[in-house]
């Protein structure tokens, strides 16, 4: 029974429901599945959400502020929804089955968008511009319906996909050990490396089919692709080892608070006046023997710790209703969950920024000479160049950086998860002032050869634009795998799908902030009788150098932000516990 217990994962099983076995369960094998079915997965996805725009306003005929908030409205769903995803894997099913189901909606919607890109009744007829007074026929009705219905099944898989996925792959190393750890780091850095090799055939191949063979293949080979991940995702299951779901992590939460709450007006309406002093305190914590149903004793040496220290009164025993009776890890674990939420906070103003690459910067490539020697570059096919990068980048960091960090510093994690993110928000400081400053190159450009009211590209080259990417792309890089990994390293173990899948929240809520940016500086500029900053169907009139500007400094303040909460973090330790 003991040689048993010590051969097997506790708190595992595989993918038929069996205890996990050291030795045969996990490791860096079942984690390279998970690699080569993201480079899958995300190549289905990007290849049509970064050219997205342009499909919505030349063959959907929405205008170019309307195809930008309907893509960043559809990512922001897609990456909102990977909460759900993480919130049903912690709670009730498993990281395993959660990508599996979401897959399965993913191929639908696909499959959906494919046939109607295919057939010519099911989107408006062509446009076609006799006049400025006449414009194009907007999709509505039932093809708008099949539209929007075949985005949003996507945005729902994808959502599901980005909250298993990412912790699947980390929860298959032994976090008890240094090396496992380590392998753990070095699995979110090529995470992100397999994001960019998916990103870059889709921004290259399916980019230009899209654009040269038709919408239908592209979509086509998406539904291909997402289809072709769930055998190769199966092809591991006897490798995988899968965290026993432990019910829902938000209950805990909201129990500690409602308890905390209770005890605190329980004990300022006490008739007793004797004040209580904190060593006499008695608290309630776990036992340390499994078979115990209640699984709470009172132990007065163990005391919760003093920070956020409000909620430590849902941990003592004031005979309280059973309902609502905290254990002393259940109080640190909401702790851990409040300390990051500022960091979280703190990142969406980033991933605002990074919303611009899939909707004003394509458009403004758009406008500009995309040729490379005798060929034509698509313009949604700039990502190439962060893509690209980050491709280059991961390894030297992996490799060459961190293990230089950590001689250096004598630490294990030689550049923290905090330092990692806070370098990216301040590149991307740098990204919005060169977009600004770009943005009003190219439209000096214009408005000196006349062509502000021209469809014709403009003599300027399209690599002015791949600055900003280049900026971009390096911040994701750093802040990505780096909120990733923090997520998921201090969130307590019951609830890591969930916290991992704060790091695509937060890109929903960059996506979702760009739009209404762009909706208050509309209504602000036309309310004092200017033409609004972003209104209109073509961007030689737009202010967009102007919205920039403001996002650069928006960056700063949010920087500043995040300096004052991660300066005044405390990492959780590393003990097999954590």
């Amino acid at each position: 029974m003991d040689e048993a217990h010590l051969n097997t994962w506790q708190g595992y099983v595989d993918w038929r429901n069996r205890p996990a076995l050291k030795g045969r369960h996990g490791g860096m094998l079942a984690a390279s599945f998970v690699l080569v079915v993201e480079i899958l997965e995300n190549l289905a996805y990007l290849a049509n959400a970064s050219n997205l725009v342009l499909y919505m306003s030349k063959f959907m005929h929405f205008s170019p502020s309307s195809s930008a908030n309907n893509v960043t409205n559809f990512m922001g769903t897609a990456f909102l929804l990977a909460l759900l995803g993480g919130f049903l894997a912690d709670a009730f099913f498993s990281t395993y089955r959660i990508y599996l189901t979401s897959a399965a909606i993913e191929f639908m919607g696909l499959l959906i968008l494919t046939i109607q890109a295919h057939v010519a009744s099911l989107k408006p007829p062509p446009c076609i511009l006799v006049n400025a007074n006449s414009p194009c026929q907007e999709v509505h009705g039932a093809e708008a319906v099949m539209l929007f219905a075949g985005l949003y099944l996507v945005a729902l898989g994808v959502g599901g996909i980005k909250g298993s996925l990412p912790p699947h792959g980390a929860e298959q190393f032994d976090e008890t050990t240094t090396q496992g750890r380590k392998q753990r780091s070095s699995y979110f850095n090529y995470y992100v490396f397999c994001l960019s090799c998916g990103a870059l055939i889709a921004v290259t191949f399916v980019v230009w089919i899209e654009d040269n063979k038709g919408w239908q293949w592209g979509f086509g080979i998406s539904t291909a692709t997402i289809l072709m991940s769930i055998p190769v995702f199966l092809l591991g299951s006897p490798t995988y080892r899968t965290k026993i779901p432990s019910g829902s992590p938000i209950t805990t939460m909201f129990k500690v608070l409602a308890a905390s709450i209770y005890n605190t007006c329980k004990s300022r309406n006490s008739s007793n006046a004797v004040m209580i002093t904190t060593s006499s305190l008695t608290y309630i914590t776990e036992t340390g023997d499994k078979e115990d149903s209640h699984g709470k004793e009172k132990v007065p040496s163990q005391e919760p710790t003093e920070s956020l220290d409000f909620l430590n009164k849902a941990a003592i025993k004031q005979n309280a209703p059973p309902m609502l009776e905290c254990t002393v890890k259940e109080v640190e674990e909401v702790k851990v969950v409040l300390r990051i939420i500022p960091i979280f906070m703190s990142t969406i103003m980033l991933n605002c920024c990074l919303a611009q690459l899939s909707t004003f910067s394509v458009q403004q490539a758009a406008t500009m000479n995309t040729k490379l020697g005798s060929s034509k570059i698509p313009p949604a096919s700039l990502p190439v160049f962060p893509v690209l990068f980050i491709m280059i980048l991961a390894p030297i960091y992996n490799h060459v950086i961190i293990p230089l960090a950590r001689k250096i510093t004598k630490t294990e994690m030689g550049i923290t998860h905090l330092q990692r993110i806070g370098t990216g928000l301040f590149l991307s400081i740098i990204a919005m002032a060169v977009a600004a400053l770009v943005e009003t190159k190219r439209k000096k450009v214009a408005a000196k050869l006349g062509l502000l009211n021209s469809a014709e590209p403009l003599p300027i080259t399209f690599f002015w634009v791949a600055l900003q990417y280049l900026f971009l792309g390096s911040a994701d890089l750093f802040t990505l795998a780096g909120m990733m990994e923090f997520f998921f390293t201090e969130a307590p173990s019951r609830m890591r799908s969930l916290a991992t899948s704060l790091s695509w929240a937060s890109l929903a809520m960059g996506y979702y902030l760009s739009s209404v940016l762009v909706s208050i500086i509309n209504h602000v500029t036309s309310a004092y009788g200017h033409t609004p900053w972003l209104f209109g169907s073509n961007l030689n009139h737009y202010h967009l150098e102007r919205f920039y500007w403001l996002m650069c400094i928006l960056s700063g303040l949010n920087f500043l932000h995040y300096l004052f909460w991660a300066n005044r973090y405390k990492y959780r330790s590393m003990g097999p516990d954590n």
